[in-house]
């Protein structure tokens, strides 16, 4: 009995520390890799939208999550070097910023689960198999709407009551420029407004834009309605408010961004939120989900921001109705 006994008590004592020691090994904060744009400074809001999104869901950066911050500095070719380095850090989840950070993450890894924020087209670029259930490792956010470019003439047709031209600047080679193309084509006929449209073929090249816009004088447009996306409506948006004032031509944007950065009007998906979104897919996959199963998530919300100094530098009275439907407007 007493050796029994002695049995239990050191039974009973390997349990104590086998059970002390588990409950000092540090739980594992999970690393998320954030591949975004130009810089944090220039990418604020939507930095912020992301870690609000984190914080109503309990993860406070620092604390209980940790985030690797890369940023391409202006230059989109450092994505791949910066997408590698994540993958190397090992980080649980990338979020991409926009297509071409999406596409450096797949590239750099297979088995990573990454959450894309902004990709127009998602199907169409080849990040995924479909909208609902995505399949491999990526899932996330679209702000495919293609819908938006019709809605987008109808808003210069109504601060320019009697447009008759419109230049259209697009990309040919963007996954989502001919389906908005002919959005902007049935908008057109119900309008009975003529279309000029000029191919921006370099994103990066600050000289397509110019050499567009002199094309847009040329065919005597008398509004400009801008579909390029990538580094074009980022890195030079101030170059090209410029030459838009130069020109005096009334211009509508994709994002409010480039009417913060001088442009006159944009009307489109409202980016922050879909940062913040991106938050409640870091939750589910850190939970257990697997990004082949969470179907990618459309666009809900939308919003209109015009810049009343811009407005006046090119001699155009934007009309009360339409200021009183703008989310933001720029004094």
């Amino acid at each position: 009995m007493r050796k029994i006994f002695i049995r239990l008590v050191l039974c009973a004592m390997l349990f104590a520390f086998s059970y002390s020691a588990s409950a000092q090994q540090p739980t594992k904060i999970p690393r998320i890799g954030y591949l975004g744009g130009i810089s944090p400074s220039f990418n604020s809001d939507r930095i912020e939208a992301f870690r609000q999104g984190l914080r109503e869901l309990g993860y406070v950066e620092g604390k209980n999550i940790v985030i690797e911050w890369r940023h391409h500095e202006g230059n989109i070719d450092r994505l791949p070097a910066l997408a590698a380095e994540l993958a190397r850090l090992k980080v649980d989840i990338i979020i991409p910023v926009g297509p071409p950070a999406a596409r450096a993450a797949k590239e750099a890894t297979v088995t990573i689960p990454i959450v894309m924020v902004q990709v127009g087209d998602p199907v169409g670029s080849g990040f995924v198999a479909s909208l609902a259930r995505p399949g491999g490792n990526i899932t996330g956010l679209s702000s495919l709407a293609p819908e938006l470019s019709g809605k987008r003439l109808e808003l210069l047709k109504e601060i320019v009551p009697k447009l008759s031209r419109v230049a259209v600047f697009g990309t040919s080679t963007s996954p989502d420029n001919a389906q908005s193309l002919r959005e902007v084509e049935l908008a057109a006929g119900a309008l009975k407004v003529q279309l000029q449209y000029l191919d921006i073929r370099d994103a990066r090249d600050p000289k397509d834009i110019e050499t567009a816009f002199r094309a847009a004088s040329k065919g005597r447009a008398e509004a400009v309605l801008m579909m390029v996306a990538g580094a074009v409506g980022t890195a030079h948006q101030t170059r090209i408010s410029e030459l838009a004032i130069k020109n005096r031509l009334p211009v509508i944007y994709r994002g409010r961004t480039s009417v913060e950065a001088g442009g006159l009007m944009s009307y489109g998906v409202n980016t922050t939120d879909l940062d913040r979104r991106a938050a409640y897919y870091v939750d589910k996959i850190l939970k257990g989900a697997k990004p082949a199963d969470l179907p990618i998530e459309q666009p809900t919300k939308f919003e209109l921001v015009i810049n009343l100094k811009t407005a006046k530098q090119i001699g155009l009275t934007i009309p009360q109705r339409v200021l009183g439907r703008a989310d933001k407007v720029i004094k």
